[in-house]
Formats: C-alpha cells, structure tokens, sequence
C-alpha cells in the first residue's frame, strides 16, 4: 500500500513539472520585443544624393489607321485562295490583294443566265397565249350577239306566227342571252388569266435576274483589292488546325490553296506613315511619366538602333487584367515616334525608357523600406534596441529609390516590416517578405 501511494506521489509530481514548463514557455512566447537581435533586420541608411526618375517599360508598335480584309460573305462552300500577295508587300489603291477560285460563281451565274431566258420565254409564250384566247373571245362574242339579235327579230313576229312557234322563239331569245352573258363572265374570267399567267412569268424573270445580279457581284468580290496605300499584313489561318485552337498555339499565315469561310479575315491593309508606340505603366509611375516627355526606344527587331519619340498620352484610369498578377494596375501610355522607318512594322515589341529627369540634393531610402498602414506611407526607423514608426512624404521615386520628407539624413530604416511575425530555421533568422510598398 505504501508503494501505491508512493508511485501516484511521484506521478503527480511529474505531471506538475511539466505543466510549469508549459506555462512558462507560453509566458516567455507572449514577452517577445518589438524587434529581436540585431542581425534580423536589414537595414538602410537615409542619403543625400541625386535620383533618377528615369520609367523602364516595353511597348508594341501599332498601326494608327489600318483596314482589315475579309473573304466576301456570299454563300455555298469554303472559298479556295489562289492569289495571295506577301506580308510585307507595299500595295497601292485598287491593287488586288488577294483572290478566289471563281468557279462556282461562274456556275451559279450561267445557272441563273438559263432561267432569265427560260423566263423571258414563258412571259412571251403567255403574252402570245392571252392574245390568242382573246382574239377567240372576241369572236366568239360576235357571234354570241349575233345570235341575240336574230332570236329578237324572230320574237318581233310572234303576232304572225303560231302560239307555238311563238314559244319557242321567246325561249330561243332567253337561251341567246343567256349564252351571251356566259360569255362575257368567261372572257373576263380569260383576261384575268392570262394577266396572272404573265404576272408569275414576269416574277420568275425578276427572280433569275436578281440570282444573275446577285451572282455577278459574288463572282466581282472574288478579287479583294487594297482600298488604300499602305503594307500588307497576312493574317493566321485560324482554321489551320481543324478547327482546334488554344492559346500559344503556333498557326501559319494564310497561302495560296487554303480552304477560307466565307466572312473570315485574311488581311490587313497598314498605313507606314500612322503608326504608334503603346506602352503601359504601373501606379507608381504615372507621376514620373507627363504628356510631352521624351522617350528613347529599342525596337527587339532592330537591336542597336535607338529611336526617338515623346509621350503622346497618359491614360486617366488604371486599368487591371482579371487574371493579371498585378493587383496595382496599369495606365496606357502613347509615344509619337520623331523619325519614320521603313523597316517598322505593325506589331513590333520594343523596350522603352522615358526620360523624367534627375532630382539633386533630396533625401532618399530603397523603396524596399516603404510600407502603406492605413493609408500612409511609414518606415521603421532603428532606435536603440528597437524601431520607432514614422510617417513620411514621399517626393518622388524609380524604380528603386524614393525621395522623401520627414527623416534625418543618417538615419538608419528597417527593409522589412519588424512587427510581422517571421519564421526562423535553424539558427539563421530569415529577413522576413519584401512587405515594402511601390
């Protein structure tokens, strides 16, 4: 019995040891300073100095005025290319661009040929019928009233003839005007037949003649030809692949021989002199980029070669992919060249640099030791054994540096936010994320 108490005495003390350890682990966890060792923070020193505001960004060279030309929208099966000019190829108003085989067109057109005469034969074969039923009409009438006439002059003797004979001429009067008013109805009834045997005729002609016309134009839309000076561009057989097509996927230019639907677009038609840099921005840039700027650039088509322009346009509105990264961003930006060359082409890439100047004898940190909390830029400046929280004003800034208000130079400012919670592995504390804002 006294072993048994023994063994619970020595098992309570082990759990109450180890529930002192617990506590003061937990005590000494919720005690951790502002800012541990030294050597966990990086750390900059505010200078005076001179930055340069200079924007690096890539642009696309675009056409300011082009038109596209598509395959004509007339019906039946794909349309067969077998001229096509080259991409690239200087073309004047009115020069053929590309063409079509024409021969279903011509088909339809002789088809349509066939049935105008065929049309024109009928509307002649009615007009002959009609006039031939009314000239039998008109006969017939004449007699018809013939035979009136004479069953009237019979009557008028009914007082010298029998009652007999009398009778019978009242009825052969009765029977005369009878056929006669038969007659009549039927002539007009003849008249309004043949009127309509030439009425469908003559809308059987006016049918042909538009599938004629209609046929004609289509077999004119055959040849596309340029409705300006300019460069031609070939377009992607988007069809090329039967019909399956997903993004990256590598298509050839439109050839001779290619199958082309109906309405599909095939080229484009550039002005040389009207083309245009476009390029975009971030939000921590727009200031340091201003209408009237002078930009240089480097086409990646023609390396070595540096050209000269001036922002044209700086967007008002921030504009953001849904699927983009860049949470911040961009505004677009339009260059003016200063100096045409015929080598540029539509869809260029090109890296730019705009020229914003240098700012001398300004305050400046790494944009690395900027952070936005509620709304106001801060750094974190080192104090002893830890870092006071200062707001600043930010003048300016590039890509690395920002010129700023509100800080003596010398001071020393934290790259990393010390109040956020980092991981250590080992025995090498880790710096902690970027946590800098643009």
């Amino acid at each position: 019995m006294a072993r048994i108490k023994r063994r619970r005495i020595l098992i309570w003390a082990v759990v109450g040891v180890l529930l002192a350890a617990g506590i003061g682990v937990v005590v000494a966890s919720s005690h951790v300073p502002l800012a541990a060792k030294n050597n966990e923070i990086p750390l900059a020193e505010v200078k005076r100095g001179e930055i340069d505001l200079q924007v690096h960004s890539t642009g696309e060279l675009r056409a300011s005025h082009s038109i596209t030309l598509s395959a004509p929208a007339v019906g039946g099966d794909a349309l067969q290319l077998t001229h096509l000019v080259r991409t690239g190829q200087s073309t004047k108003k009115g020069d053929v661009v590309f063409e079509f085989d024409p021969s279903e067109q011509h088909y339809k057109l002789e088809q349509n040929r066939s049935e105008l005469q065929q049309a024109e034969q009928e509307i002649t074969k009615a007009k002959a019928d009609a006039a031939v039923l009314a000239a039998e009409d008109k006969v017939t009438l004449l007699k018809d009233r013939y035979s009136v006439r004479r069953a009237e002059l019979d009557v008028q003797k009914n007082e010298l003839v029998s009652k007999i004979d009398a009778d019978k001429n009242v009825l052969a009067l009765a029977q005369a005007k009878r056929v006669l008013a038969e007659q009549e109805k039927d002539i007009e009834s003849h008249k309004a037949s043949g009127q309509a045997a030439t009425y469908l005729a003559q809308e059987k002609y006016n049918k042909a003649k538009l599938g004629m016309d209609q046929a004609q134009q289509n077999l004119d839309k055959m040849r596309v030809t340029a409705p300006m000076d300019g460069l031609v561009s070939i377009h992607k057989n988007m069809n090329a692949s039967g019909g399956f097509y997903f993004t990256g996927m590598s298509l050839p230019d439109y050839h001779e021989g290619d199958q082309v639907q109906p309405g599909s677009s095939i080229a484009q038609v550039v002005d040389p002199q009207g083309l245009d840099l476009n390029s975009k921005i971030g939000e921590q840039d727009h200031g340091n980029v201003q209408v009237g700027q002078p930009v240089q650039v480097v086409f990646d088509a023609l390396p070595g070669q540096v050209f000269h322009g001036t922002v044209k346009s700086v967007g008002g509105m921030s504009v953001r992919q849904f699927f983009s990264s860049n949470t911040n961003g961009n505004f677009e930006v339009g260059i003016q060249l200063a100096n045409e060359d015929p080598r540029l082409r539509s869809g260029f890439t090109a890296q730019i640099v705009f020229l914003g100047g240098v700012k001398k004898n300004v305050l400046y940190l790494p944009r690395q030791a900027l952070f936005l909390k509620d709304g106001k830029r801060i750094v974190y400046i080192k104090k002893g054994n830890g870092y006071e929280q200062r707001e600043v004003k930010v003048q300016s800034q590039n890509e690395s540096r920002a010129a700023i208000d509100g800080l003596e130079e010398g001071s020393r400012v934290a790259l990393v936010d010390p109040t956020a919670p980092r991981k250590t592995t080992g025995s090498s504390p880790a710096t902690g994320g970027t946590g800098g804002t643009p």
